[in-house]
């Protein structure tokens, strides 16, 4: 074991590949439909010509790509090392602050131009699009990470790049706007004026703060009434994008070889499934094909528990019902979260591969409430000097939590966090924190029951 602090890579040591989860599933795929992408209108299987309406082709058949391992174009890796490898980093201030027997581990994606792990995917949707003519994107963003992310990569690659961003977190997190329109973004608070679907929210609700589902409507909207001219990019959720981000565990796994250490835990917060995926996919494909016993624990907020309370169904991905329907844990697509920083965590659904494997007892799902993620976060920025984004202090809480357990039982494990993003844009949130303004919020059972009673009744075979 190295007494180190930092481990890390030579840029030739970037992976060359992603790791594709597809051909690991431990469930079959008839059985859970972790595969199955549906037609929002005849809920028949999505045709590729359907699809390619919204998303790059080369994007949409690494989807159903059996694969394990699928090369990562020489052009996206060269700007990986912009900031790629990104460190594994051993917390030991913080194993001092608690005095625990554990070995505390984060993978730290924060040091991304944009300040959390988007890019990785985002960079290879840019360039897929880019190979395919494609003009402009649109897309959604919560907290702004996805939007940053995809409009950095956007303007490498000359694309312009259309941002739907939910209400509240825009009037929440203007610096993230300003990052966006810095690299020549055109940003849209959502609900808007600007789709027939925003209108018709506006006119029910003036005052509506948006959601991720909404602002998905409008982005999907505007792609597909451009006669071509846009595609649709999104930042979690289907399997390319967890796939994108496997950069991450792949290197933490050669970053451990390093410190001679192994993770007993491997925890990660989880929205959409994206830092979640990309981080422990390599480590269960340990656990899948190497017999190894890592336990994995997917962390969200109370107000937006998807995988602790909602329903294991086909739902669409989007408020208006023109996004595919995909089988997730759902908290119906018409779910309105309130407004909490954790913006990157208010999805109404949750990654199909990351549902199944929740449903299949291969990962474990907890939820936190925002004032004890703020209470982690403080101790973990004052012991290690970052700041975590609200996002990622779900993380951090968790890991606090399990090496206290350590320190109670006596135990040392190794337990290891995706520190997914900073939280230099979301200060404002802090500052509610330390001025006790936040409140603990559970989003209520019978308004969950409520969004998933209009759940679509799709008969598969």
């Amino acid at each position: 074991m190295s007494d180190q602090y930092k481990f890390t890579l030579e840029e030739s040591e970037i992976p060359t590949s992603w790791y594709n989860i597809n051909p690991d599933m431990p469930v079959n795929p008839a059985e859970t439909a972790w595969n199955a992408v549906l037609h929002p209108g005849t809920q028949e299987p999505a045709t590729p010509e359907f699809l390619s309406v919204l998303f790059p082709m080369k994007f949409i058949m690494e989807a159903v790509s059996m694969d394990r391992w699928i090369e990562i174009p020489e052009p996206v890796r060269d700007i990986y090392k912009l900031w790629r490898p990104s460190p594994l980093i051993r917390a030991r201030r913080l194993e001092k602050a608690l005095d625990t027997p554990a070995h505390i581990y984060y993978k730290y994606e924060g040091v991304s131009p944009v300040g959390s792990h988007k890019p990785n995917t985002a960079i290879a949707q840019a360039f897929y699009a880019k190979e395919e003519g494609v003009k402009a994107f649109t897309t959604e963003t919560g907290a702004g990470q996805w939007g940053s992310a995809l409009a950095m990569a956007c303007n490498f690659f000359d694309i312009d790049c259309h941002v739907y961003m939910v209400k509240v977190s825009y009037e929440q997190k203007p610096y993230r706007r300003v990052m966006m329109e810095t690299y020549g973004a055109e940003v849209t608070p959502s609900p808007s004026d600007k789709t027939q679907y925003g209108q018709s929210v506006l006119a029910e609700n003036p005052d509506s703060p948006g959601s991720l589902g909404i602002a998905i409507s409008e982005a999907v909207e505007a792609a597909v009434t451009s006669d071509g001219k846009y595609k649709y990019s999104l930042g979690s959720v289907l399997g390319p994008v967890l796939m994108h981000q496997t950069v991450v565990g792949l290197e933490a796994l050669k970053q451990f070889e390093k410190a001679d250490e192994y993770p007993d835990v491997v925890i990660g917060c989880v929205g959409g499934g994206s830092n979640f995926g990309g981080f422990a996919f390599p480590f269960l494909h340990k656990n899948f094909t190497e017999g190894t016993k890592t336990r994995f624990v997917a962390v969200e907020p109370t107000a937006c528990p998807t995988l602790t309370k909602g329903k294991y169904a086909f739902d669409y991905g989007d408020s208006a019902k023109s996004a595919p329907i995909v089988k997730m844990h759902t908290l119906g697509h018409s779910f309105v979260p309130p407004g909490i920083h954790a913006g990157g965590l208010r999805y109404h659904g949750m990654a199909p591969h990351i549902s199944s494997l929740h449903d299949n007892g291969d990962i474990e799902a907890i939820a936190l409430d925002q004032v004890s993620t703020f209470e982690g976060a403080l101790q973990f920025a004052r012991a290690e000097g970052i700041v975590p984004a609200p996002e990622s202090s779900h993380a951090v809480k968790a890991t606090i939590d399990e090496a206290l357990k350590c320190k109670e039982e006596g135990t040392s494990k190794v337990i290891a966090f995706n520190l997914s993003g900073h939280g230099f844009f979301d200060l404002a949130a802090y500052d509610e924190y330390l001025h006790d303004n936040l409140v603990i919020y559970e989003y209520p059972q019978a308004e969950i029951e409520k969004a998933t009673a209009d759940l679509p009744e799709v008969q598969l075979g």
